[in-house]
């Protein structure tokens, strides 16, 4: 049986939709896959008109439905032709798209989902509380065992993989997050995500919090007190793992090859030095959840939305890897 992927086409007001079409022009004739586009079809048939881009797009009713690109849309209400950025009822379709593929991830109708960007800003002011996609799919998913995971290649074709302890916080508030279960949680799912990648080792490298990894308590304690009893820990199952080591050469030593991934310890730490050498190319994959869950490693890009100059590469890689997860997944099976 052919797999099943589905694209949340997130917020309309983005580019969002451009990119997955893009995506899907270049992507399809590559793999026999089926993709069921949660969505919006007025406007995507409109958008594939400006684009010149041809889709053979039918509505969803069912898997007996003919054809390999399929349109599903369960927002109830109308979305009008014209929406300023960020309007609330693109946001509400955005989240009611996003928990629909997501729902039909946990009933097994999909084997991956892809998430088009949102805006968190724009979901919160439509009255919804919102951190982030990664947040509410874990939730909807019931499981707290979750952790982000961007990853990238250079142009030389040098992977960072990346996984995040802590994710949409305060800088201030990050320390109080880094606790032992956190730290150790995130180091297992990244050892385990190499494995899903078929990796031929698990090599991982633990980053401190502060500069220098420390400099051995001079430099605050949490290295000492809360990342190394982690790497023990994760040590003591067997685990090949490393830390903790300081965050400014860490990222160095991973793209030349001597990790498999790296467990950083917030936002920017990781994604800033991953957006260097795979800014076009990232990917976000949430590690944890009973669903394979991809995404392109960009946000909604509000100033060239409509203008038809959006570089799908970050999405096509998220495609890519969900394809390739999901094959992985269904040939263990």
């Amino acid at each position: 049986m052919s797999l099943r992927i589905g694209i949340a086409l997130g917020d309309v007001t983005g580019i969002g939709p451009e990119i997955t079409l893009k995506a899907l022009a270049s992507e399809g004739s590559r793999t026999h896959a089926r993709y069921l586009l949660v969505g919006n079809a007025a406007r995507l048939q409109r958008l594939e008109a400006q684009l010149g881009i041809e889709l053979p797009l039918q509505p969803f009713a069912g898997w007996e439905t003919p054809g390999r690109f399929l349109v599903l849309d369960p927002f109830d209400a109308p979305l009008p032709e014209t929406l300023p950025h960020g309007d609330p009822i693109a946001a509400r379709a955005a989240v009611a798209w996003l928990e629909t593929g997501a729902r039909l991830c946990l009933r097994q109708e999909l084997d991956a989902l892809v998430t088009a960007p949102v805006s968190k800003a724009s979901i919160v002011r439509a009255g919804i509380p919102f951190v982030g996609q990664t947040e509410f799919l874990s939730n909807l998913a019931g499981t707290s065992r979750t952790a982000m995971m961007l990853l990238g290649p250079d142009e030389r074709q040098r992977w960072l993989r990346v996984a995040l302890v802590t994710t949409h916080l305060p800088l201030r508030a990050v320390p109080d997050r880094i606790t032992v279960e956190n730290v150790t949680q995130t180091i297992e799912l990244a050892a385990d995500a190499c494995r899903q990648l078929g990796l031929p080792r698990a090599r991982v490298a633990v980053c401190g919090l502060n500069p220098h990894a420390g400099e051995g308590g001079h430099m605050g304690d949490e290295e000492l007190t809360r990342i190394a009893p982690a790497v023990r820990a994760a040590q003591a199952r067997g685990l090949d793992v490393v830390g903790p080591l300081s965050g400014d050469a860490v990222f160095h030593h991973a793209l030349c090859g001597e990790f498999d991934a790296v467990v950083a310890m917030y936002h920017d730490q990781g994604l800033a030095p991953l957006k260097a050498v795979a800014f076009d190319s990232g990917v976000n994959w949430t590690l944890g959840l009973p669903f394979i869950r991809t995404s392109p490693d960009h946000g909604t890009a509000y100033d060239i939305a409509g203008r038809g100059v959006a570089n799908p590469s970050s999405m096509i890689a998220a495609l890519r890897l969900a394809t390739e997860l999901a094959q992985r997944r269904n040939t263990v099976r």
